[in-house]
């Protein structure tokens, strides 16, 4: 580090953190854990999750072969909430008095390893990146890598912030291969999931050797980054916004759920919200959000050549299945079963993380309008899935730098054997070079 950079980087620690960052310091905020001892507790949680959009409900966290669920809260509602957990008698316990230093302290190591950056180079375990950063670097890689790495443009965030994908091919020139479709930061605070797709491209650019099998006869295509509003707004302002910021109905609650925004069973209000104050909410109609718009698009340019569509998500160490809208299961639930069961099963051996697997609606909780259901339902996604990162730092969504390694090195365990077990059952013939 140049002395000059030492001096900008003390200069901002010592600042109050508002100040520093410009974004909600969580002052006083309360995080509470939650052991649900049963199915009935287990609901009992979701339907207050819906009731209390103020009480920040943060998914499930596995211990051992015990999940637990945190939920965040402004003090001035934290007694109201411990007063309705004891009514029910809801086993509970504070886990954190104070969010600020917490947060204030990842900032504070993010901002330090991001001064070493060296446009468009990114090293991907070693910090968590912006949406321009990471569009320098996707920039980058057709002239690193002209015969393998193509980025285009399909389309603009509400704020106007260009939405690229990148399409990874062996560069043999063979067209209409099978595809292998994956996007991340479908919601905003999941940073680990950029962070994942970035190490998933590098695997399959940087370390091609070792993985060209992958890319024998499959395209890979990545989006690394839908929602680049909101994770904006998550770098800048406030950490652990989830939706879009597109304005809706209600001038008090910014944002869409871009996850319960697709036009496959959308509405149901068992998987999704009407209120825009929810952070399940559905939007107005299908895709009135331009994220949404782009990833549809995406979706249906490689319909009839989409063998594998992967969301990459975090928290809960899960292998999300459609359908999330239905008990139902769909005709090749079987075989997709056998996917994700490779996938878990290598993870198992390789690290001894344990993955449930399985549908949406049972295995998690019913969901409407997600981008799985749409993939498989609409966009002719011969396997479609959602992968759950594990939990990491203090609220699942926000693990430190130094976790990076483990969690990315870990699930692309998963997601290669995944993609090799794909390949293996839907062997295509691809045209010659033209």
């Amino acid at each position: 580090m140049t002395s000059i950079g030492l001096i900008i980087l003390l200069l901002l620690l010592l600042q109050h953190s508002s100040v520093l960052f410009a974004w909600q310091d969580y002052k006083d905020y309360h995080v509470f854990e939650l052991t649900p001892r049963d199915a009935n507790e287990e609901s009992l949680l979701r339907k207050l999750a819906r009731e209390k959009p103020q009480w920040d409900f943060l998914g499930s966290r596995r211990r051992e072969n015990e999940s637990t669920v945190r939920v965040m809260v402004p003090h001035e509602e934290a007694s109201s909430l411990v007063s309705l957990f004891d009514s029910h008698q809801l086993k509970h316990r504070l886990l954190i008095e104070d969010l600020a230093p917490l947060v204030q302290a990842q900032r504070a190591e993010n901002l330090r390893s991001r001064l070493h950056l060296q446009l468009p180079h990114i090293d991907v375990l070693a910090a968590f990146y912006t949406h321009a950063e990471i569009n320098a670097y996707l920039d980058s890689l057709p002239e690193r890598y002209p015969k393998r790495a193509q980025v285009k443009q399909f389309g603009w965030s509400y704020e106007r912030r260009p939405l690229k994908v990148l399409t990874i091919s062996n560069g043999d020139g063979r067209r209409n291969k099978p595809v292998i479709l994956i996007d991340g930061t479908v919601h905003a605070r999941e940073w680990i999931s950029p962070s994942m797709a970035l190490y998933i491209i590098q695997q399959l650019l940087e370390n091609y050797a070792e993985n060209q099998e992958l890319l024998q006869d499959y395209d890979w295509v990545i989006m690394p980054v839908v929602n680049a509003d909101g994770y904006e707004h998550t770098h800048t302002v406030s950490r652990y916004w989830r939706k879009t910021r597109k304005p809706t109905t209600d001038p008090e609650c910014v944002g869409t759920d871009i996850n319960r925004n697709f036009a496959h069973e959308w509405g149901r209000d068992a998987g999704s919200s009407s209120d825009p104050c929810e952070d399940i909410y559905r939007g107005e109609r299908p895709f009135d959000q331009p994220e949404s718009q782009v990833l549809r698009d995406l979706l249906l340019h490689y319909s009839q050549r989409l063998n594998f569509y992967l969301s990459l998500h975090s928290y809960g160490n899960y292998l999300l299945l459609p359908w999330g809208y239905t008990k139902d299961f769909p005709d090749n639930y079987q075989d997709m079963m056998a996917v994700a069961e490779a996938g878990a099963m290598a993870i198992v051996h390789a690290t001894n993380g344990i993955y449930s697997y399985g549908s949406t609606f049972y295995l998690l909780y019913p969901t409407s309008g997600d981008t799985t259901d749409y993939a498989l339902g609409v966009a002719n996604a011969t396997v479609a899935m959602t992968m759950e990162l594990p939990a990491g730092g203090f609220l699942g969504f926000d693990p430190w730098v130094s976790h990076i390694e483990g969690l990315v090195t870990e699930s692309w365990v998963g997601v290669r054997a995944m993609a090799v077990e794909v390949i293996r059952r839907y062997p295509t013939i691809v045209e010659d070079r033209k």
